[in-house]
């Protein structure tokens, strides 16, 4: 039989796919068979890359080659055989070849095969599974703010999974149980869409709150693929009175400010006073209430009302005018302070006084005098005077203590 001219490489490729494919439909299996080829399946995302290792335990100097899912030849031996640069060698030894697939695509997925063309031909497969990377999670159905104590419905998508992503919900830290999720197939494609629903019942304790859609896959790291979305929930003010100081003294100025703390801010105040009308000096400026002169007069409670359109809330504050004279609570502190500092030093002058004292009691002074014994009794004057100075060698030194 006569071949065309070719180069003599190509036919010999096309000579073994001829034999791979004759020992693959004879379904010939080889137990402890040391020319076995060994291949392990593999599992790659897609855009990775995937290894494909071919073995065996000992070498007649046949040569190892990949086929794959269509049959077509990738690499004999160190010889490219298609012509797909994503394909490359990454080893090629008389036991082991190994080649490395980069940018995988959902269409790479299936059974690749391994033969070493001894006679027999022996074959091994491995098949690539590749999993479809989940796009970024979308929330909807949170476009405006909810009133406290309405409910809101979010829902979560993901696109583009293989298998099919699973979604988890968070508010901060915290798992929410969500609505089973929604698995569509996409047509003339592998891959799927996933998507959740999750209702909450909001207060205004979630305002703000951050609720969070994870995506769950084995393409992805824990927390790779995840939104948020910031509740923003409406509640009437919750109203408090601050007043301008601690201390307000008759004849000064001074001031109210009402806090409405609600969402959103109050935009209407209504100033009062409980059982009566305001004094004349003082003056409604919005959330202030001002007061140009303090009187006694003034004392009393106060009421402010303030309304954000969602609601209105009452504060109130008792008004109690003090004498120009007073003194803040503040100075009462630092006067107290001092006069504490200033006993504790007195206290211990006293101890180091009374320390002193013992130590001189301990230590008393002994003083001599030289009085002679006797000299009161001597008959005259010139033989006291002789006894006085030391005349009589055997007598007591007479001693006198000062204390």
């Amino acid at each position: 039989m006569a071949f065309p001219s070719a180069p003599s490489a190509l036919w010999s490729v096309s000579l073994l796919t001829i034999l791979f494919a004759a020992a693959v439909h004879s379904n010939i299996v080889y137990d402890d068979d040391p020319l076995q080829p060994v291949t392990s399946d593999e599992t790659v995302a897609v855009g990775g890359t995937v290894t494909l290792t071919c073995r065996v335990a000992e070498s007649d100097n046949s040569s190892l080659q990949w086929s794959n899912t269509a049959q077509q030849t990738l690499y004999f031996g160190e010889k490219r055989a298609l012509r797909d640069n994503r394909i490359q060698l990454h080893r090629s030894t008389p036991t082991e070849l190994s080649i490395t697939i980069g940018d995988v695509q959902l269409s790479d997925e299936g059974e690749y095969t391994c033969s070493i063309f001894t006679m027999p031909v022996r074959t091994a497969r491995a098949t690539v599974t590749v999993l479809g990377v989940p796009g970024k999670p979308q929330i909807s159905g949170f476009e405006n703010a909810v009133p406290e104590g309405g409910k809101v419905t979010l829902t979560c998508t993901s696109t583009g999974s293989k298998p099919p992503a699973k979604l988890r919900w968070f508010r901060e830290d915290q798992e929410l149980e969500g609505r089973p999720d929604v698995v569509e197939s996409v047509p003339d494609d592998p891959t799927y869409n996933v998507s959740s629903e999750l209702t909450l019942e909001v207060s205004r304790s979630d305002d703000n709150a951050l609720i969070t859609c994870a995506v769950d896959h084995p393409s992805l790291a824990p927390g790779d693929k995840r939104s948020e979305q910031a509740l923003r929930v409406l509640y009437s003010p919750n109203v408090q009175i601050v007043p301008e100081s601690d201390l307000p003294r008759e004849g000064e100025k001074f001031h109210l400010q009402c806090l409405g703390n609600g969402n959103p801010e109050p935009a209407s105040f209504m100033w009062e006073k409980k059982d009566g009308e305001l004094p004349p000096l003082a003056k409604a400026d919005g959330a202030f209430l001002r007061f140009e002169m303090l009187n006694k007069s003034d004392n009393g409670v106060y009421l402010c009302n303030a309304d954000n359109g969602i609601g209105n809330s009452q504060g109130e504050y008792t008004l109690l005018v003090q004498d120009p004279t007073a003194m803040s609570t503040s100075s009462g502190v630092d006067h107290a302070v001092i006069g504490g500092v200033v006993a504790v030093i007195v206290f211990i002058l006293l101890c180091l006084l009374i320390v002193l004292g013992r130590y001189l009691i301990r230590h008393k002074g002994t003083y001599l005098t030289h009085e002679a014994k006797g000299s009161d009794d001597a008959p005259d004057a010139d033989t006291a005077i002789i006894n006085a100075e030391g005349g009589h060698s055997g007598a007591e030194d007479k001693k006198e203590y000062f204390i």
